[in-house]
């Protein structure tokens, strides 16, 4: 038994792909007894995504290997503060014997709230944190930084630890007036042992000969749904720009942007050059990775994608957005890929040329690519989670015997 053994809940939204991995390499922690309760089971079960298009159900196990519970949903299960509201976690929090409630919801949902709450009311810790690396958000609304500034400083003090995913949170956090020693970076990871063995089965050759594509071609990768703020168009117009000779554009990815890369395809006289191979489920991707040559996105928002990890953890280089900050800490120039301003199709062509068209460099990148990755590992994250727990338990037992002090000294005639 660990001298010092944190009794933690996670409140996660739904079981996610990236996340199962740590949660089950957490739950053999000496330090830590977990529990994960969950505020739905979309991903474990089948689910309509209606930016996919179609039902989804991850095909890896995201249930095995520690402790869960589900916390009944009364909410719409929609975007939005009432989409999740579950009550029960006040209940399971006021009731358990938890020293710290980690929150992984996002504050707009109302059950981010009623585990403020109910941690407060129960005395424990209570830790959550953002993966955004800017205040800009998603729908380009710029009266929302305003306010963000305003509000933000506030709100992440309620945290006794905050955890960020990348160094531009860290610098996020510290640019809004928060203490230095009240931030912990937790990177955002993928499970490195899983892709790199699946990795070392991929028969790259195969994979190509079923997409058409011959072994000397060389495959620029695009890996997310196709929504307006990955910006798949921005990618499909810089290649056909390029025009690098024997290269070939493919989209791993479904969503309401297909019809229009189909047909602008046709209209730049690509569309031999184009492969689009819709939803690509998690067992899929290493094959996927493996076959390409350069990974590239182009988001003008994606805080922290796990799909730069993924696509590194299978030897590709990345040109990356420089709106993409929370990646910076793995895509460096010249090192493990290249950076582009985003929505700069031009320098995005001139980009895709310069890479393309010098092999050797490619592969060069490609082998720092995955040694970079030995770094950013889910040991690393748990490692630091642990220690984010541990600082978080002290600052709430601080600030409890702060407020019972107080309480104290007024008592005295």
């Amino acid at each position: 038994m660990a001298k010092n053994r944190f009794r933690l809940l996670v409140v996660c939204s739904h079981p996610v792909q990236y996340m199962a991995p740590i949660l089950r390499r957490l739950s053999k922690r000496p330090e830590i007894e977990l529990r994960v309760a969950y505020c739905s089971l979309r991903g474990a079960e089948p689910t309509h995504d209606p930016e996919f298009e179609k039902t989804v159900q991850w095909d890896i196990p995201l249930l095995d290997g520690y402790a869960w519970v589900e916390v009944p949903n009364r909410g719409s299960a929609r975007e939005g503060f009432w989409g999740l509201n579950n009550p029960g976690l006040w209940k399971l929090i006021c009731r358990g014997d938890f020293d710290a409630v980690l929150c992984l919801t996002g504050y707009i949902r109302a059950s981010f709230w009623i585990s403020y709450f109910a941690t407060r009311r129960r005395g424990s810790a209570f830790l959550f944190g953002t993966d955004a690396s800017s205040l800009a958000p998603r729908d380009s609304r710029r009266w929302k930084v305003g306010l963000k500034k305003l509000l933000w400083p506030r709100l992440f003090r309620l945290a006794d630890q905050i955890v960020v995913c990348s160094s531009a949170g860290v610098e996020l956090m510290r640019s809004l007036g928060l203490r230095k020693d009240r931030i912990t970076l937790t990177p955002f990871v993928a499970d490195n042992d899983w892709w790199t063995a699946h990795a070392a089965q991929v028969d790259r050759v195969e994979v190509r000969q079923s997409w058409g594509i011959t072994s000397n071609e060389l495959v620029v990768l695009f890996c997310a749904k196709l929504q307006p703020w990955k910006r798949p168009v921005d990618l499909l117009r810089a290649f056909a720009a390029a025009a690098v000779p024997g290269s070939i554009l493919v989209f791993a990815g479904d969503g309401p942007l297909r019809a229009q890369l189909i047909t602008e395809a046709e209209m730049l006289g690509i569309a031999t050059r184009v492969r689009i191979l819709g939803f690509t489920n998690q067992s899929q991707l290493p094959a996927v990775y493996c076959a390409a040559d350069l990974f590239v996105l182009p988001s003008s928002y994606d805080p922290c994608p796990v799909v730069v990890c993924e696509a590194m953890l299978c030897g590709l280089p990345v040109l990356l957005s420089d709106e993409i900050r929370g990646r910076f800490d793995l895509v460096l120039s010249g090192m493990t890929g290249d950076i582009f301003p985003c929505g700069d199709v031009d320098a995005l062509a001139a980009a895709l040329r310069r890479l393309l068209s010098d092999r050797a460099m490619l592969k060069e990148l490609a082998r720092n690519a995955r040694a970079r990755m030995e770094t950013w590992s889910p040991r690393d994250n748990i490692t630091a989670t642990i220690d984010a727990v541990t600082q978080a338990v002290q600052n709430s037992r601080g600030a409890g015997a702060k407020r019972g002090s107080r309480v104290s000294d007024s008592a005295i005639p």
